[in-house]
């Protein structure tokens, strides 16, 4: 029972612990300083993870934000291992399931000082997610289709945005893409089956 629902219990939880820690949150931002509290469209969510926050004080939901982004990583993480199950394609299966070890650790890691190494987690995510769509563009899951193009779109939509010095948008669009990542595994993880990408092997053997 956990075991099937463990994806969807790690992301709720981590999406909890999230908001606790934007609570706790003291105040500060890269536009004002001395704002009060944690803004959704005036912080990242990488300040959560900073022992102080950026107006001077301690950060008090610090250990709130780090304990939500390791459940994040082991959902994430169970996540590309199990859909690397759901493939016939031996090769995109294994790169699935190492992409999945790795966020176990990288994500995690955003939420240390080694957060420039745990950016790594976001290229292979975006990876992921992006050989996933791959092959749900060729199965008949025509709704998860459209959510697979739109999440990736909110992702390019950040890094255009937050590339560019756009921080206004960037702060509010980070959050889009976290959500709709969230939404994207959940659809993923329980509203496909393996017999949903036999057709793709057989269309192959064909040609």
């Amino acid at each position: 029972m956990i075991k099937r629902y463990l994806v969807f219990i790690c992301m709720i939880i981590s999406v909890l612990l999230i908001v606790i820690a934007a609570v706790s949150y003291p105040g500060g931002s890269l536009l004002d300083k001395n704002s009060v509290g944690f803004g959704w469209s005036k912080n990242f969510i990488s300040n959560l993870f900073e022992t102080k926050a950026i107006n001077g004080s301690e950060n008090p939901g610090r250990i709130w934000a780090i304990i939500g982004m390791a459940f994040q990583s082991v959902g994430y993480g169970v996540f590309f291992i199990n859909m690397s199950k759901k493939f016939f394609f031996n090769a995109w299966g294994n790169v699935l399931k190492y992409i999945g070890f790795a966020n176990i650790l990288f994500i995690f890691l955003i939420a240390t000082p080694y957060r420039d190494v745990g950016t790594i987690s976001i290229v292979l995510t975006l990876f992921g997610l992006f050989i996933i769509t791959f092959f749900v563009l060729k199965s008949k899951l025509h709704l998860l289709k459209f959510c697979c193009i739109i999440c990736l779109l909110t992702y390019y939509c950040f890094f255009f945005l937050y590339g560019f010095s756009y921080l206004k948008l960037a702060f509010i669009m980070q959050k889009v893409y976290s959500i709709s990542s969230i939404l994207l595994v959940l659809g993923l993880e329980y509203f496909t089956k393996h017999d949903d990408f036999a057709n793709i092997k057989s269309e192959k053997q064909k040609t």
